[in-house]
């Protein structure tokens, strides 16, 4: 497998400086809508969010400066085209489990995720693979709603079955 380097570390570091530093603004701006001050009874609603969110943006351009200055000398690899492969190999089934269980619900998620990521990750035949992935599902149905009574996530499929 060839092993390129897809991201470079300093990349990283300058885009994780970048959204830190967003982030850091947004709690500034948060700050901002309420009193930042002192007042007779102490500190107001904002005072503490501001002075975290200078903190977070000051933290955000030093190492942002940090990164920049140091790019010319430092060509280390963040992540590589092989290294990334394996990580969406885990991430988008993931996330394909949350837009499924969005949409028809946590059960038929479960099944549909369980089932494909063994048979095409696990390499397990298609007949263990779904009657596992059913005996989660049932397993979960009997645990959480039934025993615990706490409800989860149905879809079009539940409401269907009567399951709620």
């Amino acid at each position: 497998m060839n092993e390129r380097a897809l991201i470079s570390r300093t990349s990283m570091e300058v885009a994780t400086a970048l959204v830190t530093g967003i982030a850091g603004a947004a709690v500034l701006l948060g700050a901002v809508e309420h009193d930042i001050g002192w007042g007779d009874s102490g500190p107001a609603s904002g005072y503490f969010p501001f002075r975290i969110g200078v903190l977070i943006v000051l933290a955000s351009l030093i190492n942002l400066v940090i990164a920049l200055r140091r790019r010319s000398a430092d060509h280390s690899t963040f992540v590589t085209n092989v290294q990334m492969r394996s990580v969406l190999a885990f991430g988008l089934p993931i996330l394909g489990f949350v837009i499924v269980s969005s949409f028809l619900g946590l059960y038929v998620g479960t099944i549909l995720y369980l089932a494909l990521v063994m048979i095409f990750q696990g390499g397990y035949r298609p007949v263990y693979a779904i009657g596992f992935a059913l005996a989660v599902a049932v397993a979960m149905r009997l645990l959480f709603p039934i025993w615990f009574k706490v409800p989860l996530l149905t879809g079009p499929l539940e409401a269907l079955l009567g399951l709620y």
